[in-house]
């Protein structure tokens, strides 16, 4: 497990020039895969956590200590930080208290808080409510002091740029990494000025979230560097791209009652237990 070790990682990776590059997992397996390919960081995020546990969607679902179980679950095996959405800390300040607790405890390096009323939904869908600003600077507070671990990185996320505007947004961000937040993070800004309006107006380290059929504009990770972001992550591409997949093997499968061409394009069998560390479990009685 990374435990305090991966929040100490994570903090020096933010020291270091340049954009770090997540990416989201919405399970262990693919958490894994992540890793392999030399991200440095793996991101859990809600709507992939309650698609991948729940088959459900991102409508509050999931409750606190199911998403605790999962962040311990992806932190136990891999040895990257994890990076957790922590949705609006599931209730009032004491609430929040005991999700940082949760989720520290469970092996996540850092956490994100937001600011939509309860129940909450995923960022790019429409309707949705934020608290009072003066309520959200609170909660961080009350995530700031529930840490025990000083490394610990805490993420504030607005919603406000759909209900109330951009100005909103950045004045919520600012208002709570003057309050202790480490990272700010506006989610679902809708063209590329607002991208670009952001980084020249939030002097702390900036979350840009790179969603697939979202509202917000793809940009590359240069172009996103070159603005002044500082973590940008595809959030639940791993889900879009498994599901993909899944359909056409179903598919295959059903119309021609063979999947062995298909499979070849894939990871091999070979490839997949190597993953797994299957040799590593078998020898370990050789290594005793």
């Amino acid at each position: 497990m990374v435990g305090k070790s991966g929040a100490k990682q994570f903090r020096e990776l933010l020291k270091q020039p340049g954009i770090i590059r997540s990416l989201g997992a919405h399970d262990v397996f693919t958490a894994l895969i992540v890793e392999q390919a030399g991200f440095e960081t793996v991101f859990i995020g809600g709507f992939g956590t309650s698609a991948s546990t729940l088959g459900l969607p991102d409508l509050n679902f999931l409750t606190m200590s199911e998403m605790a179980d999962a962040v311990r679950r992806m932190a136990v095996r891999v040895c990257i930080p994890v990076i957790a959405d922590g949705d609006t800390g599931y209730g009032d300040l004491h609430n929040v208290q005991r999700t940082v607790e949760a989720f520290e405890a469970a092996g996540a390096s850092g956490i994100l808080l937001e600011d939509q009323v309860m129940p909450k939904r995923c960022g790019h869908f429409a309707d949705k409510r934020v608290i009072p600003s003066e309520e959200m600077v609170l909660k961080i507070k009350a995530a700031v002091k529930a840490k025990s671990d000083p490394d610990f990185v805490i993420f504030v996320r607005t919603d406000a740029r759909q209900m109330n505007g951009l100005e909103d947004a950045i004045d919520r961000v600012n208002r709570c990494c003057d309050s202790g937040a480490d990272i700010a993070f506006i989610e679902a800004p809708e063209s590329l000025a607002e991208l670009e309006e952001i980084p020249k107006r939030v002097k702390h380290p900036l979350f840009v979230n790179m969603l697939t059929g979202g509202v917000t504009p793809i940009l590359s990770v240069k172009e996103l560097e070159q603005l002044g972001y500082k973590i940008v992550v595809c959030p639940i591409e791993s889900l879009m791209v498994c599901a993909k997949a899944m359909r056409e093997l179903c598919d295959t499968w059903k119309n021609t009652g063979r999947v062995d061409k298909l499979a070849t394009q894939a990871m091999s069998f070979a490839e997949v237990k190597e993953l797994l560390g299957v040799e590593t479990f078998l020898k370990l009685r050789d290594r005793l």
